[in-house]
């Protein structure tokens, strides 16, 4: 496979691995990562299936969906690496709707599958902002 290729096909696989894990189908999901795959979450919560994912965000949310953004590849020395881009919308456990939550997803892919997941979102700096009183944004 040219790299070119290898490159469009690990885009192709990390858009269709986001669009069904929002869904959510995690099982779907799963079909895109290595079998060793690690998941990290905001603040280190390591995860090793999407049924995991959409079970902590069934617990920090009542509904979230992602607005996709920008989705960069790059090619490290032995991997490709993709940043996924965008914010998040959605419904707090009381039922306060929420847009404009920035998220980074940050993928390793080797071999054709998905090695990590790294998440990164505001949602904790928003709360945490709430709790005290100040605007979210």
């Amino acid at each position: 496979m040219a790299v070119d290729d290898e490159v469009q096909e690990a885009r192709s696989m990390v858009e269709r691995f986001l669009e069904v894990s929002m869904i959510p189908d995690p099982d779907s999901a799963a079909r895109f990562l290595a079998p060793d795959a690690e998941i990290y979450f905001t603040g280190k919560t390591r995860m090793f299936h999407p049924r995991e994912m959409a079970a902590y965000n069934a617990c920090r949310y009542k509904w979230v969906k992602k607005k996709f953004g920008t989705l960069d590849i790059a090619r490290a020395e032995d991997h490709i690496v993709a940043y996924g881009t965008g914010t998040l919308y959605g419904e707090w456990p009381d039922g306060t709707p929420f847009e404009g939550n920035r998220y980074v997803d940050r993928f390793e892919i080797r071999n054709g599958k998905i090695t990590r997941i790294d998440v990164l979102n505001d949602s904790a700096e928003r709360l945490l902002k709430r709790q005290a009183g100040e605007p979210e944004i």
